[in-house]
């Protein structure tokens, strides 16, 4: 402890972060993690009280907008008061920031859907992605399953697990905490669903605007991964969407990467959605390109953990730690 006490500040958060990193894993490799949780069944709750369909668009507006102050102020206050009581604050950084970062068993989940995609066993495909994925998988083709099950591996290591630790290296646990927090309230009030349209705008271009920096760097990790003679072409498909408040940028250069088409045509409650469509003249993905983009996305995270680990030495050796 003595050890940790003495390491400079930005040092002592990359070995939490590390640390909690491990932790996680581990848990993942003995305890699935559930796809809900309390703020999750809480947020479906307070929606359902407030959020009414025969009231204007401007009501719902509000009325989202509200929902996500009186959820989100009073927990942060609470965690930043309690904070200045906490003994150990080493202990209440690292359990911040483990309730922070998602589930580290999203490998395992694409794993299983490509077995069974592969072996054509679709009820058995979509009952293993269902629990993960806002869309409705119960009429998807075996196409579908293979594009969503690649878009929310994408997707949720990005939101889930890098974003987080973006945050708590830039502005600390508390930050990192906070916009779990809101990423939370985005999933459960998700304007693609017709219902939250209104209700979750708010909510919906907080959490994007949170995300783009983080999105960018991302992007960067991938381009650095992944650097050929088609990585100029790769970026100039993309750029485009450089300044735009979504994540298309990422789930676009991954299309091109991987020469397959992702986007499209989604269906969420019953309705459906029309979403940009990726890399439209190259093939359909298949259950293999669910392993192949599990090994891209294993290999980015190596490049991350690798450059903290760097980090980590250099500021440990300059400080004569």
């Amino acid at each position: 402890m003595d050890f940790l006490l003495q390491l400079p500040a930005t040092a002592h958060n990359i070995l939490l972060l590390l640390l909690v990193v491990v932790v996680k894993w581990l848990q993942a490799q003995f305890f699935p993690a559930s796809s809900v949780n309390f703020l999750q069944f809480y947020c479906q709750q307070l929606a359902a009280k407030v959020n009414k369909a025969q009231d204007s668009t401007t009501h719902q507006k509000i009325a989202g907008i509200i929902a996500t102050l009186i959820t989100f102020v009073p927990i942060v206050l609470i965690l930043w008061i309690f904070a200045d009581f906490v003994a150990l604050p080493f202990i209440w950084d690292g359990l911040l920031l483990y309730f922070a970062f998602g589930a580290f068993g999203l490998n395992a989940i694409a794993q299983q859907e490509a077995k069974y995609l592969s072996e054509q066993n679709k009820y058995q495909a979509k009952q293993t992605l269902a629990p993960h994925v806002l869309r409705d998988t119960e009429q998807m083709s075996p196409l579908g399953l293979t594009k969503a099950s690649i878009e929310m591996l994408i997707i949720k290591k990005f939101q889930q697990q890098f974003t987080v630790g973006c945050y708590f290296l830039l502005l600390g646990p508390l930050a990192a905490f906070s916009y779990r927090m809101l990423l939370e309230m985005h999933y459960s009030w998700n304007i693609k669903q017709a219902k939250f349209r209104a209700f979750g705008q708010f909510i919906h271009h907080l959490v994007a605007l949170i995300q783009w920096l983080p999105g960018r760097l991302y992007l960067l990790g991938l381009i650095l991964t992944s650097i050929g003679s088609a990585t100029t072409l790769y970026w100039r498909l993309v750029r485009q969407h450089f300044f735009k408040l979504d994540n298309n940028i990422v789930i676009g250069y991954f299309a091109y990467l991987l020469s397959i088409q992702l986007g499209g045509v989604a269906m969420y409650s019953k309705e459906k959605l029309r979403r940009i469509s990726f890399n439209q003249q190259s093939r359909q993905p298949e259950a293999k390109h669910i392993l192949l983009a599990i090994k891209q996305l294993n290999l980015l995270t190596t490049l991350f953990m690798g450059l903290l680990i760097s980090l980590l030495v250099i500021i440990t050796i300059l400080s004569g730690k």
